[in-house]
């Protein structure tokens, strides 16, 4: 059974508690049936990790700003680039399979902003598993973390779900033809494509946010 740091964990990547919102430790500790020994011990390793903070109220959700947000955008480009080459180089048969449906899953996904987002996080979890690089995976996964849990999604903005399909679709193939150089190549363009679909959102946000 997952520990109460890994289920909190999870529950706030999956958005399940929004950023700025209280964490109860009583309501935790009766919620996953643990007593609050361990909800406390999560709340310290959750906020060593920047995903909580504490507060004059209580320990709640960390809320980041756009220009952070901006920030693990650039370190992840790098990142994910990285792991698509490697992909590229070591991916095995089996993990060639798991991408392949990953990308089947998200192209049968429906409209709904969250279970686009989750299928495409699993997209994006199968190509770092493939790179077979374990510093990658827990940078890469301790960067996530901090995306995942943001309000809102870049995939639900215009037409970037169609261009996701397609950039994937693209990366994909790559990788089964093992060409490291386009595999990099193409995950920089669509990690950047994303940071710059982020941008227009805070731009358009901001352009209707009472001042």
């Amino acid at each position: 059974m997952a520990s109460a740091y890994e289920r909190i964990r999870e529950a706030i990547v999956r958005g399940e508690f929004a950023p700025g919102e209280l964490l109860g430790e009583v309501a935790l500790a009766q919620q996953f049936g643990v007593s609050r020994t361990p909800v406390r011990e999560a709340f310290h390793r959750l906020e060593i990790e920047s995903i909580v903070e504490r507060t004059p109220r209580g320990v709640r959700v960390r809320v980041s700003s756009p220009e952070e947000i901006l920030d693990i955008y650039e370190v992840r480009i790098t990142l994910e680039s990285a792991a698509a080459k490697a992909a590229a180089l070591r991916a095995t048969d089996l993990d060639r399979l798991r991408l392949r449906a990953a990308q089947d899953a998200m192209r049968a996904v429906g409209a709904d902003p969250k279970e686009r987002a989750e299928t495409n996080r699993k997209f994006h979890e199968t190509v770092w598993e493939a790179s077979h690089s374990p510093t990658l995976v827990d940078l890469l996964h301790r960067l996530n973390v901090h995306l995942v849990r943001y309000p809102s999604t870049t995939l639900a903005h215009g037409d970037r779900w169609d261009e996701v399909l397609r950039e994937h679709e693209e990366l994909l193939t790559a990788i089964e033809a093992g060409d490291p150089d386009r595999a990099h190549r193409i995950a920089e363009e669509h990690m950047t494509g994303a940071r710059e679909v982020r941008l227009r959102m805070y731009v358009e946000s901001s352009a209707f946010t009472p001042r």
